[in-house]
């Protein structure tokens, strides 16, 4: 049973380029264009079904089926920290530097896990997360103000 759904928890992200790249594989995959691909990613409330795989990686759901993309066949040696990428129906934000088969979309600034923080896990089963579209200039802004728990 899921906790009850806290409000949303927005995420800025910024997707596409070396931030998200295989955001056009997704596109391609979907028969849309990129900006189609990023609408759809974040006009979604997601709900945080499970944390799973390493400390802070929420499994959330469920993704427009236009853009559910399969994961990769071959995964990559190392993901970014606040990466997010979709597999299947699922989305989520890699919380650390970690190996990963999902197709990656964007960065967030935002870091789910941070075992120095007084609450080291961003996302609790139940919450509901919207993913916000930001430039690479306000994406930038974030990383260097050091915000990393959503909470701005």
């Amino acid at each position: 049973v899921l906790a009850p759904s806290r409000s949303p928890r927005e995420i800025p992200v910024c997707y596409g380029g070396v931030y998200g790249p295989d955001l056009e594989a997704v596109a391609n995959y979907a028969g849309c264009s990129t900006d189609d691909v990023v609408r759809l990613h974040s006009e979604v409330a997601y709900r945080v079904y499970l944390l799973g795989f390493v400390p802070g990686f929420a499994y959330m759901a469920k993704v427009n089926e236009r853009i559910a993309m399969p994961r990769r066949e071959t995964p990559r040696v190392s993901v970014l920290a606040g990466t997010v990428g979709i597999a299947d129906c699922q989305t989520g934000i890699y919380p650390s530097a970690t190996p990963g088969g999902w197709q990656l979309i964007g960065r967030s600034a935002f870091y789910p896990f941070d075992p120095n923080r007084e609450e080291p896990f961003l996302f609790t089963a139940g919450d509901t997360v919207r993913f916000v579209p930001v430039d690479e200039i306000e994406f930038r802004s974030l990383v260097g103000s050091g915000v990393t728990n959503g909470d701005s």
